[in-house]
C-alpha cells in the first residue's frame, strides 16, 4: 500500500484542512469529494489511517455497538461477519471507503497537528505541525475525536518497576505473556475485552478495580452466511435491519432518563452478575453502588466467567505503590507480577489542552474552554471563524451509534463549507449568544439525568463535575436540528 508523506516544502496552501482519519475525518473528507469539493487535505499523524480502530490492537478488542449500525449509511457493508464486529474488521472496512471513494490522494500521513492560528486579514487558518511544515486553508475541520490520548495514572513508585508496562491503546505484541504474572489495572471498555483473553494465557492475573462497571451481556454472534448474501442481493434488506437496530439503541436512551427503565436495567445487570459470578466475594465486589448510566454501560459475555477462573484475583484495595518486582495494595499486601497493563482510559474533557488553537482577537481556545467545553451543536466555538468540530462537546453517545452523529455534522459542516469554497463568504463566526443559549439547554437538560445524582463520578464529567461529553437527548433530535446550519445563528462577513 502506497503511503505519501507530506509534501517537503514549507507552506501548503489549501481551502478545507481536516486533521484525522478516523470516521470523523474520514466522513469529511468523502462527503467534500462527492460535494464537489476536491482542495482539501487530511493531516494524519500516524502512518495508517483509521484512528481508534488503527490504535487499538488488544486482544479482544472490538466494537460496542451493533455492526450494521457503526458504519456509514451511505456505504453499509453486507460482509460484517458478526454482530459486533472486531477492530481488525472495522480497520479493514475504513481502508475500503478511502479506496472506493478516492479520498487516499488527499492523506497527508506522518503529520502532526499541533495548533493553528485565524489570520483575520487574510481570513484563513495557518495550521501549525510538528516537523514545521504550515498548512493555509479557508477552513479547519477537527476529527480528532476524543478517545486517542491514552490517559495513564500517577502511582507512586511506577518509575522503579522493573518489568514490562504498557497502555491498553498502546499494546506491546512483541512481549509474550503466556506463564506470566500480569496486574491489570482498570475496569473499563477496554479492560472487560482484553482481560478474558489475556486470563487464558497467563500464570496470574491480579485485576485491580477502583470502580466496577455496570455491565450487561453481549448479544453479539455470527451473521450466518445466508443473511449476508440477502443484503448483497437485496440492499433493502439491511437498510430495514439498521433501522430496526437504530430504534432498539435508541430505547437504551430511557435508562439514564426514565427511573424506571434505570431500575429495570439496574435489577437485569444484578441479575447477570448472580447468574455468572460463583464466589459471593466477588459478586459483592463488581455489583456498582451508583446508579446505571452514570458511567458508560458496557456489553460483555465473557467478562464476568473470567473472575471465576482460579488464575484471577480481583483486588478492591487500591494500589498503594509500585516496586520493582510487585504491585503493593492499600492493605499492605505486597502482589508479585512480570507485567502491568493499563486499562484507564483517556482524556477526554481535556484532550484539547495540549494543542494552541488561536481565533480572533488572540483568544485562545484552551481560555475559552477554561471553564469547560463549550461549543454550539458540538460544532462551532464563538471567536473561532471556519473551525468546525466532529464529536465536539457534548455530542458523544452512551446508548446508540457516534456514527450517526458524525454523519449529522458532516451534514451540517457542509451545508457552511458550501459558500465558503464557492468564495460568497469569507467567514462565519457563531454568535456568543446563540452558543451560551444552547449550552444552557444542553445543561439544564442535563440536571434530570444520572450525571447530576449524588456521588456520580465518570469520564464523562470534567474536573468541576458538569458532563461536558454526552448528548442528553435521542439522536434523531440531534439530526433535526443539524440538517442545515442557520445563518442568523453566525456572524458572516463578506469575501
Amino acid at each position: 500500500m502506497v503511503r505519501r508523506k507530506a509534501q517537503d516544502q514549507r507552506e501548503h496552501q489549501t481551502k478545507v484542512i481536516i486533521v484525522g482519519t478516523g470516521f470523523s475525518g474520514l466522513g469529511m473528507a468523502i462527503r467534500l469529494k462527492e460535494a464537489g469539493i476536491d482542495d482539501f487535505v487530511v493531516l494524519e499523524k500516524a502512518d495508517g489511517l483509521g484512528g481508534t480502530w488503527r490504535d487499538n490492537t488488544y486482544p479482544g478488542c472490538a466494537c460496542d455497538v451493533p455492526s450494521l449500525m457503526y458504519s456509514f449509511s451511505f456505504e453499509q457493508n453486507p460482509s460484517w461477519s458478526r454482530m459486533f464486529a472486531e477492530q481488525q474488521e472495522i480497520s479493514d472496512y475504513l481502508e475500503h471507503c478511502a479506496d472506493k471513494y478516492r479520498v487516499r490522494e488527499h492523506i497527508h500521513y506522518g503529520v502532526e497537528f499541533t495548533g493553528a492560528e485565524f489570520d483575520e486579514q487574510t481570513r484563513t487558518w495557518r495550521v501549525s505541525t510538528a516537523d514545521g511544515t504550515e498548512y493555509v486553508g479557508q477552513a479547519l475541520v477537527s476529527g480528532v475525536g476524543a478517545l486517542h490520548i491514552p490517559s495513564y495514572p500517577e502511582l507512586p513508585g511506577l518509575e522503579r518497576f522493573e518489568g514490562e508496562v504498557f497502555h491498553s491503546a498502546e499494546w506491546n505484541h512483541d512481549y509474550d505473556l503466556d506463564d506470566k504474572r500480569v496486574a491489570v489495572v482498570g475496569t473499563g471498555a477496554s479492560a472487560i475485552q482484553f482481560v478474558p483473553r489475556v486470563a487464558e494465557r497467563v500464570r496470574r492475573l491480579h485485576l485491580f478495580q477502583r470502580t466496577p462497571p455496570w455491565i450487561q451481556p453481549k448479544p453479539d454472534r455470527p451473521i450466518p452466511r445466508r443473511v449476508r448474501a440477502w443484503f448483497r442481493r437485496v440492499p433493502l434488506l439491511q437498510r430495514l435491519a439498521r433501522a430496526a437496530i437504530y430504534w432498539v439503541l435508541e430505547l437504551r436512551f430511557a435508562a439514564v432518563f426514565n427511573r424506571r427503565a434505570g431500575k429495570l436495567a439496574e435489577w437485569l445487570a444484578k441479575r447477570n452478575i448472580r447468574k455468572t459470578i460463583k464466589e459471593p466475594r466477588v459478586r459483592e465486589a463488581v455489583t456498582p453502588d451508583y446508579a446505571i448510566g452514570c458511567k458508560r454501560i458496557l456489553l460483555s459475555s465473557d467478562y464476568y466467567p473470567a473472575l471465576n477462573r482460579s488464575n484471577v484475583d480481583l483486588v478492591t484495595s487500591g494500589v498503594a505503590e509500585v516496586r520493582e518486582n510487585s504491585v503493593v495494595t492499600g492493605d499492605g499486601q505486597e502482589h508479585p507480577v512480570d507485567a502491568i497493563i493499563f486499562g484507564t482510559g483517556f482524556h477526554v474533557t481535556d484532550a484539547f489542552d495540549h494543542l494552541d488553537i488561536i481565533g480572533r482577537d488572540g483568544r485562545k481556545l484552551r481560555d475559552a474552554w477554561r471553564e469547560g467545553m463549550e461549543a454550539y451543536l458540538g460544532i462551532t466555538v464563538s471567536g473561532f471563524p471556519n473551525l468546525f468540530f466532529l464529536l465536539g462537546p457534548n455530542t458523544g453517545l452512551g446508548h446508540n451509534s457516534v456514527v450517526f452523529m458524525i454523519e449529522s455534522q458532516i451534514n451540517y459542516v457542509l451545508s457552511c463549507l458550501r459558500p465558503l469554497c464557492r468564495g460568497d463568504i469569507g467567514y462565519l463566526d457563531v454568535r456568543q449568544s446563540v452558543q451560551d443559549a444552547f449550552n444552557a439547554e444542553i445543561q439544564g437538560n442535563l440536571d434530570d439525568a444520572v450525571w447530576s445524582a449524588g456521588g456520580c463520578r465518570s469520564w464523562y464529567l470534567d474536573q468541576n463535575g458538569v458532563n461536558r461529553t454526552l448528548w442528553p437527548g435521542f439522536t434523531w433530535q440531534y439530526w433535526l436540528r443539524t440538517r442545515k446550519a442557520d445563518p442568523r445563528d453566525y456572524e458572516i462577513v463578506a469575501r
